[in-house]
């Protein structure tokens, strides 16, 4: 009998599995509110819709180069010198079918099958399940309440100095933990890797929406970083599927011919979009204005809710917290509370392999009176018990 194949055999994205459970619970007429995927509930800004449709009046999409149509890559060289002050070539900058093309895209060109891959935990379990299927090893080094859930330099040389890493990922802001690396923790990060050789990969994706420390670019502090970004998260444009990767000139070509092969190119009309998206600045800041009063709700609700251990909520639009005390573990919590309330959330197991069943994570990209909804039925669920 023929199988899957061994790289196959990697685990579940279950916010995914949640939002599927969630979805088969809403086909059946029931009401969810869900709290479990890092989506914006708000649509794409006027601009990016008004690009597209203009674009369709001309009735053609095509392919573009596979480092993608040159009035985007010059646009958002643009950004990099409006928000960071940084020079970025656009030479430099490849468009992606969203940056989970991204990540595949700069695994295949700056590793080998083998390499050692330093990210923090807990994380995005696609960092680690997209290293397995690619033959590469992710490394897993625990962080916690002890630095605020960030990932040090410290962190990186003591696992590199316990057997030799040949990259570090590393997000800021993270998920599932909102955690911002402060900009002096990011220069010690990048300038350690470059001393030791270490290719660093800058997961940049939530910039945007930080809400207490200074957000910075690994560009600011070396050439040598690759950085992932997307219009997913900021942009409100996740099924759009379209991001960019700043890449150092030795990979450019690299990641080039590989993407030629994997993706031939972005989606042409996303393209469009993305390059008119930077003009909605007005209407994307009000939708993170949302988001602040979400989180300051969070903040005095989940404590109230007896959860604990409460990640820093600085960045991105997630709260990652250890679940009421008497609960066997997230999985049955998350479940229970989908089936017994109409809310979803997503186990701490997606994040944290060894400590991620005493965790969830909750998103708060939602409306607020949806989020005030939802936390009034955890309540109600957790006085029952």
């Amino acid at each position: 009998m023929m199988t899957p194949s061994l790289r196959s055999k990697v685990d579940p994205f279950r916010a995914m599995d949640v939002l599927a459970e969630a979805n088969r619970m809403i086909a059946a007429g029931e009401r969810v509110l869900s709290l479990a995927v890092g989506q914006p509930a708000a649509p794409a800004p006027d601009a990016a819709i008004d690009a597209a449709r203009a674009m369709l009046g001309h009735g053609r999409v095509a392919y573009t180069d596979a480092l993608g149509r040159r009035e985007l890559r010059e646009r958002i060289s643009r950004y990099y010198l409006e928000r960071h002050g940084l020079a970025v070539d656009a030479s430099r900058i490849m468009v992606t079918t969203g940056s989970s093309a991204g990540f595949n895209l700069a695994f295949l060109a700056a590793f080998d099958p083998g390499d050692r891959i330093a990210i923090a935990s807990p994380g995005y379990p696609a960092y680690r399940n997209i290293l397995k299927v690619l033959g590469l090893e992710p490394v897993e080094i625990p962080v916690g309440v002890e630095t605020d859930y960030i990932f040090t330099a410290a962190h990186l040389q003591s696992a590199h100095e316990e057997k030799p890493v040949t990259g570090v990922l590393v997000a800021s802001p993270a998920n599932p933990t909102g955690t911002v690396t402060p900009p002096e923790e990011l220069a010690r990060l990048v300038t350690y890797a470059d001393a030791q050789g270490i290719r660093f990969i800058s997961d940049e994706i939530y910039h945007g929406l930080t809400y207490g420390g200074e957000e910075a670019s690994a560009l600011a502090f070396s050439e040598h970083p690759i950085v992932v970004n997307s219009f997913s998260k900021y942009y409100c444009m996740t099924g759009w599927r379209i991001g960019w990767l700043v890449l150092p000139p030795e990979l450019v070509r690299a990641a080039e011919r590989i993407g030629q092969s994997l993706y031939i190119s972005a989606p042409e009309i996303s393209q469009v979009a993305a390059t008119a998206v930077f003009d909605a600045a007005e209407e994307l800041d009000r939708v993170r204005d949302g988001y602040v009063r979400n989180r300051d709700l969070l903040i005095q609700r989940l404590p109230e809710l007896g959860f604990r251990d409460i990640a820093p909520i600085d960045g991105a639009f997630y709260a990652y917290a250890g679940i009421p005390e008497g609960w066997g573990g997230s999985t049955e919590f998350a479940r229970s509370v989908l089936h017994e309330t109409h809310v979803a959330i997503t186990p701490g197991t997606d994040f944290d392999l060894v400590r991620g069943e005493s965790f969830v994570r909750l998103s708060y990209a939602c409306d607020y009176a949806t989020l005030e909804e939802a936390l009034g039925g955890i309540r109600r669920f957790t006085q029952r018990r």
